[in-house]
């Protein structure tokens, strides 16, 4: 079971990153700008907040699940993997308030609120995360009682971008269609639906393979996202 969703999960982050770079490169006149630095900076923004934040974020979640070693070792990936994802959707952010007309001119649809909200709670979580699991001061039943927290703000929030995520892909592809820039029915539509389509499909697999009770052992517990509360 755990293989298998592993396995998805995987094949759809590849076929989520080939999409968006497809999108982003191939039908890159669809970010038309009037400056070469914010046509740049356009094409930035969905790479980095699907590959960089989505993808790594799932890859991140999942890595109690397939990474041998310690625990330890477990937990440090985790944190790194987690600080590079928020790294790229700040970074994502940064890109596509960095136009020429401001922040405010970029910060009026649910997309871009929810994905401010979603970038803050994802920040929050790292933070929270760090002091809970990997501070050596805090004691060992301190984070048995916040893991479970953890563990559902994390999924939540891992949710929270992909929903945020097809907002951003349903505002783009409406207004090209709207103005008439991309016909309903050619290639650029069935990439950007595409991409959408497997976005769930990485969600789901994530989420099902995070859940997914660990197999017990005489040594650990089963619990959620593969994480032992003898672990802690």
């Amino acid at each position: 079971m755990v293989f298998c969703t592993l396995f998805f999960a995987r094949l759809s982050a590849f076929i989520v990153a080939i999409l968006v770079l497809i999108w982003a490169l191939h039908f890159k006149t669809s970010f038309i700008s009037q400056e070469e630095d914010d046509l740049i900076f356009a094409v930035l923004h969905p790479l980095l907040m699907v590959i960089g934040f989505i993808v790594v974020s799932g890859e991140a979640i999942l890595v109690h699940k397939w990474l041998p070693g310690s625990r330890n070792l477990k937990k440090l990936v985790h944190l790194c993997l987690q600080g590079l994802a928020l790294g790229c959707g700040i970074f994502g952010i940064w890109t596509k308030f960095h136009g020429q007309n401001g922040v405010v001119a970029n910060f009026y649809s649910l997309h871009s609120w929810m994905g401010l909200i979603c970038v803050t709670m994802f920040g929050a979580q790292w933070v929270f995360g760090f002091v809970s699991f990997w501070h050596k001061v805090e004691v060992r039943t301190t984070r048995l009682k916040v893991l479970p927290w953890h563990i559902f703000l994390g999924l939540y929030t891992y949710g929270l971008a992909i929903v945020t995520a097809e907002t951003g892909l349903l505002e783009k592809l409406t207004f090209l269609q709207t103005e008439g820039n991309v016909l309903k029915r050619c290639p650029e539509s069935a990439v950007v639906n595409g991409l959408g389509l497997f976005l769930v499909v990485l969600s789901s697999a994530v989420i099902v393979a995070a859940i997914s009770p660990k197999q017990r052992t005489s040594n650990s517990k089963v619990v959620f996202s593969g994480i032992s509360y003898s672990s802690y």
